[in-house]
């Protein structure tokens, strides 16, 4: 019996020490190594690869792409199959995302556990910290509380989700505070802001520093036919994509006063348009364009963030329809706020240009913000950053 129990011993040892060997045998390899310069080194260990292959928003755009791709570099092998790329200049403060491609096969780091979905995209993520980039990274400073929370829309016929951050002290204070309706661009969903956005850290940050004023921020699902992110509805687990129905032909804007409502009965919200802002990017921004005129009594801060202006010509609803008038009724009541931002290379720079025209002619008062590069992120954030200190003053 002794003998058995030495030997049962004897063999739970060697599995735990086999097990650990798995976890802790082999040396880890640093990936992406940030220098103290600000150069930052990528490695991925393929013994077997003929070649390896990054590619990340921090490199030049490849010049024949259709829309704006990141461009790709070559990694050279090095001891053991660790391959490896050093970014020959310092990178600026930004949060920037990159992936491998081995073989011609892309694929995630193994050593960077930092991972953001954009539709049916996984990429990896690091911050180079400094600058504006600091108030996309997590401070020691009093942070608000994300939730999401669902409620009942009978124009669409579903229990949907939202997303909501409400500002540290929420909770205590018993104050009443304004809110921001932030929309979501083409095939995103109601975490699109709030990961890829960065909106929780941003918020915490220009809120400490006192250059925003406490607000609720609601971040919605934008797709008319979902309720909510890809794998958070009775739907399942079924896969992210842009093919949506119901996105940019009425039924979302149509519907949206249910989620003001909703708003307004569920949190401390000052319940006029002083007090409520709407903003979003790409569609988004075209969701706000149309929801801010089609109800010019319940917005007095508008953000249009790269947005797409009009609904393709096959598109027939009232919201769309008498545009003009629409806008004149919306200006004459003089909102406090409308600004519009686009980058310079964006595909939707033109249509822009065009809408702006449109507003100089009639005497429109909007204000305008022009960043370097497209339809990217790193904008939206920046545009973020920038719109919101600017709300409930």
């Amino acid at each position: 019996m002794k003998r058995l129990t030495a030997l049962t011993v004897a063999l739970l040892i060697g599995v735990t020490m086999f097990a650990q060997q798995a976890l802790w045998g082999t040396t880890p390899v640093v990936s992406p190594e940030i220098h103290d310069n600000n150069t930052v080194t990528f490695r991925f260990k393929a013994p077997k690869a003929v070649r390896v292959q990054l590619t990340g928003d921090f490199l030049p755009v490849q010049k024949n792409a259709k829309f704006e791709a990141p461009g790709i570099v070559d990694l050279k092998e090095g001891q053991e199959g660790v391959w490896e790329y050093t970014t020959p200049e310092p990178l600026k403060p930004e949060l920037y995302s990159y992936s491998f491609i081995v073989d011609g096969l892309r694929m995630n780091d193994p050593a960077n556990v930092y991972l953001i979905r954009d539709v049916s995209t996984l990429t990896n993520v690091f911050i180079i910290g400094g600058d504006r980039a600091d108030f996309y990274k997590v401070n020691p400073v009093p942070h608000g509380t994300v939730s999401r929370i669902w409620y009942d829309s009978p124009a669409l016929g579903l229990e949907r989700r939202m997303t909501v951050y409400t500002p540290a002290g929420y909770e205590t204070s018993g104050k009443r505070y304004p809110v921001l309706y932030l929309l979501h661009g083409m095939g995103g969903d109601e975490e699109a802001w709030i990961s890829l956005g960065r909106t929780a850290q941003i918020l915490d940050n220009l809120i400490a520093q006192g250059k925003a004023k406490p607000m609720i921020v609601v971040m919605p699902n934008g797709n008319a036919s979902q309720e909510a992110a890809p794998g958070e509805s009775s739907r399942g687990m079924v896969p992210p994509t842009m093919q949506l129905p119901k996105t940019m032909e009425g039924s979302y804007e149509q519907a949206f006063p249910e989620i003001v409502k909703f708003i307004d009965k569920n949190y401390r919200t000052i319940k006029s348009k002083s007090g409520r802002a709407i903003a979003g990017l790409s569609m988004g921004g075209f969701h706000s364009l149309h929801i801010s005129k089609q109800y010019p009594d319940m917005f007095n801060y508008i953000g249009l963030f790269s947005a797409a202006i009009m609904p393709n010509k096959e598109v027939s609803s009232p919201i769309y329809e008498n545009m003009g008038g629409k806008l004149k009724v919306q200006f004459d009541k003089n909102p406090a706020l409308y600004w519009i931002a686009i980058g310079k290379t964006d595909f939707l720079y033109k249509a822009n240009e065009e809408y702006r025209k449109l507003l100089d002619e009639k005497g429109y008062k909007y204000t305008y913000y022009e960043s370097d590069e497209g339809h990217i992120w790193k904008n939206w954030r920046i545009y973020l950053t920038e719109f919101v200190p600017m709300l409930f003053r």
